[in-house]
């Protein structure tokens, strides 16, 4: 079937094109290792080029290796228009759409539930303090059970939050301090242990690194952490590669979910194939673990029913939708989440940033020059083409990357209602609107620089050393 160029390949799913690819792809490589004809080698390579026209035509992205499109979320956007279509899984998330991903038909295919404004207001009865911006502007916008975090709250029993990075490149952009910046603030107002788990190994299963380089990566990953202020006393930030060795509570859970999660259900959740290496499928399953607070002896003093709270962005939700099918069934609570938006490129909400094109995003790295020069060139704008276009039909911040820039990053609400006014009666010029956010990331990053500056090799060793925290269990 692979060597029929005529097969209708429209009909395959971007699943069953990856396999074919992958399939020819070793083809390929046992024809030129066993010195076949040229003419026969050059027939399966002339095949696995249609193949790959075909997977990028069909799922909007290059075939990488190792790399499927697990988990794929297709949703129509209320159009029948072939092209209007989200991708959603824990590794891709692509959109036609220039305001970005359908979160409400998000929210209905993954069956979570939305954070609604009677949830916002009892965490504000619940803490004693005001949402976090996120939650007023409806970034961290889904969630499962935190009802009942909250009934456990108010009931005087704790809960502990988890939430983590996989470390695939030495410098984070601004997107990735979304989850940590909420983090900071949910451990303040409820004063709970954070647990973050940095993702090394998972890093080296996927990408192209050694073991070594993927754990440097994870340690220079946690500076950055550290320097969003996290309290010393009751954080503990952990590498896999590093912890798994030495803790016999962590891998008793990791082998626990292995066992209760079958071949076929890790397939079906993620998409592994039969070309996927064992090191991938088994993963999910280190990602499940820190659910649990037995992983954490030394923090939960051996107690098995600590409840956990997961914030992240929703793209993760597959893994814990196994982890929470299997909870039950080895005696552990079922994890809660709260689920974000994705943070959009600088070229707008339909790309996906990258660590490889420095152009994609703001680094934590880049200078007041490079931000400024960033947001000028490369900011999607929502703007007409002309000022008088614009002075009289206004401005579009559904589509604007510096006004969405501008929704995570300026806390003051009137603020940012008078942006979006100015801007979409066109009083506010494209420029003016980049000057502000320009404004509001220069220092934001110096300061986060800054502060960096101060984690000593010898505080990142502080978090990363397993020990009792603050609290009392």
């Amino acid at each position: 079937m692979a060597d029929n160029p005529n097969c209708d390949l429209k009909s395959l799913s971007p699943l069953q094109l990856f396999q074919r690819v992958t399939e020819q792809g070793e083809k390929v490589r046992a024809l030129k290792a066993g010195k076949a004809p040229k003419d026969e080698i050059d027939a399966a390579v002339r095949m696995l080029l249609s193949l790959k026209l075909s997977y990028k035509a069909t799922t909007g992205q290059d075939y990488q290796a190792g790399l499927p499109p697990k988990d794929l979320v297709l949703m129509n956007n209320g159009t029948n228009k072939e092209e209007d279509v989200d991708f959603v899984d824990p590794w891709t998330v692509q959109t036609s759409n220039a305001k970005g991903v359908d979160y409400d038909k998000l929210i209905v295919r993954f069956g979570s539930s939305k954070i609604d404004t009677d949830l916002i207001n009892r965490i504000e009865r619940a803490t004693g303090q005001k949402p976090h911006r996120f939650l007023r502007r409806g970034i961290f916008f889904s969630h499962r059970d935190m009802d009942q975090i909250l009934d456990a709250y108010e009931n005087k029993k704790s809960f502990y939050l988890y939430t983590g990075r996989g470390p695939s490149s030495q410098a984070m952009h601004v997107g990735h301090l979304i989850q940590f910046i909420f983090a900071k603030w949910l451990q303040e107002v409820f004063d709970v242990p954070l647990i973050i788990q940095l993702t090394d190994d998972e890093k080296y299963l996927w990408k192209d690194l050694t073991t070594e380089k993927a754990y440097e990566y994870a340690r220079e990953n946690a500076k950055d952490i550290i320097a969003c202020g996290f309290d010393i006393n009751k954080t503990f930030i952990f590498s896999d590669l590093d912890y798994l060795g030495t803790s016999t509570g962590f891998y008793k859970n990791i082998v626990k979910v292995q066992k209760h999660v079958t071949f076929n259900q890790v397939k079906g959740i993620f998409g592994f194939t039969d070309s996927d290496c064992i090191g991938k499928i088994s993963f999910p399953a280190i990602q499940a673990a820190p659910s649990f607070s037995s992983s954490f002896p030394q923090i939960f003093n051996n107690k098995e029913n600590i409840q956990c709270l997961i914030p992240c962005a929703i793209d993760q939700d597959p893994y814990f939708r196994m982890t929470r099918d299997v909870a039950p069934r080895i005696g552990q609570p079922k994890p809660a989440l709260l689920h974000s938006v994705f943070f959009p490129a600088l070229q707008g909400a339909q790309t996906k940033m990258s660590a490889s094109d420095p152009n994609s995003s703001i680094f934590l790295t880049d200078t007041p020059k490079q931000i400024k020069t960033k947001i000028n060139k490369h900011a999607f704008s929502g703007g007409r083409d002309t000022i008088e276009e614009h002075r009289k039909y206004g401005g579009n911040c559904d589509v604007d990357v510096s006004f969405m820039y501008l929704t995570f990053f300026l806390e003051d609400d009137d603020r940012l209602a008078q942006l979006k006014q100015a801007y979409t009666s066109g009083e506010l010029l494209t420029g003016e609107l980049k000057k502000v956010l320009i404004e509001t990331l220069q220092p934001l990053i110096a300061a986060h620089q800054e502060r960096r500056k101060q984690v000593t090799d010898e505080i990142l060793k502080q978090f990363m050393t397993p020990r009792k925290l603050a609290f009392e269990f």
